[in-house]
């Protein structure tokens, strides 16, 4: 299944009342929708500059980790109804001791599409091969800079040659194993312009997907830098330059396609809510859930989940928006 390509259909499709009824029709005949992100370990082994990991007093708040016998209820609870299973939403889930249970848990109930989203640097090549054989379809690649010197300085306690070695060993399994890898790249005032130079560091053929991201504040981060109003004139000339690369190397990109509109209302985001479902050892979806004890089904249909999918159809705009995520980028396939 290629996700990326329904990501571009959800974009295409302008009216937000058809996309409600297309959910609303699917949950009723119990076919799969959601995007679940699984954080299986609250922590994490870097302290990235622009991320709440070091905010001191918060990370105090992320403890725990899931049990192997609960993730077999996490399962059998919700994964039937999962069109994608990200492993990694907010935490580094290579310190989770069995990542390849999860990723096979996935498997047994028939998930078209996982992926893992981390730093990499637990990465190794045997590593990378267990998760593929257990059924990995994704590396989701977390980076903020090209550069060692401001790859090290955004991603406090990481090493460059440790990230490099697991892209090393991503390029040599690809002649293996059938998985995409992509790159999650956010940008700021300080290191944008280093994206003219970044095929000049990273191997394209070892990797298949590149997300360029602006600097969103995600709570208390040593990096508070959040104006990128000054990389505007600048930054059509260095996407071109990026998209021809990806063109050439039959990479898809996902970038805004311009600056200066980020902040405008993106339709497609009106469902992000009622399809991504978060779940930690510390939450799990929605308040008043018991996953141990109960079904997704039996849960949405106690609190009436269908009859809000439905609902949503009939709501003006400016009830939605209120509520909507914003997804800051447009996909382009080569």
């Amino acid at each position: 299944m290629n996700i990326y390509r329904l990501l571009q259909l959800n974009r295409r499709i302008k009216n937000y009342r058809i996309k409600f009824l297309a959910l609303y029709i699917l949950h009723k005949f119990n076919k799969r929708y959601l995007a679940v992100n699984l954080d299986p370990v609250m922590a994490c082994n870097l302290r990235c500059k622009m991320c709440y990991f070091t905010d001191a007093e918060y990370v105090k708040t992320l403890k725990g980790q899931f049990k192997e016998s609960d993730l077999d209820l996490v399962a059998k609870s919700i994964f039937n109804r999962a069109l994608k299973l990200q492993i990694g939403c907010g935490t580094e889930p290579t310190l989770y001791k069995n990542l390849p249970q999860i990723v096979r848990l996935g498997k047994q109930y028939n998930v078209p599409y996982i992926s893992i989203t981390t730093n990499a640097n637990l990465l190794t090549e045997e590593r990378i091969e267990e998760l593929l054989v257990a059924g990995l379809d994704e590396f989701t690649i977390s980076l903020h800079g090209v550069t060692k010197q401001s790859y090290e300085s955004f991603m406090k306690k990481a090493s460059y040659e440790k990230f490099q070695k697991a892209f090393a060993a991503f390029k040599k399994l690809k002649a293996k194993y059938t998985f995409k890898v992509r790159i999650n790249y956010t940008f700021n005032r300080d290191n944008f312009y280093e994206l003219k130079d970044f095929f000049k560091h990273f191997d394209a053929s070892g990797f298949d997907i590149l997300q360029l991201r602006p600097i969103q504040k995600i709570g208390n981060t040593e990096y508070n830098d959040f104006d990128i109003s000054s990389l505007v004139n600048d930054y059509a000339e260095i996407i071109s330059e990026i998209r021809k690369n990806c063109v050439n190397h039959s990479i898809t990109l996902m970038a805004p396609n311009e600056l200066k509109n980020l902040k405008d209302e993106n339709k497609s985001s009106f469902i992000f809510d009622y399809t991504f479902c978060y779940i930690s050892p510390n939450k799990f979806w929605k308040e008043g859930f018991n996953w141990r004890e109960e079904t997704f089904n039996a849960y949405s249909k106690k609190i009436g989940w269908s009859k809000l999918l439905l609902a949503n159809v009939f709501k003006s705009k400016s009830n939605l928006r209120a509520l909507s995520t914003k997804l800051n980028y447009e996909i382009e396939f080569n």
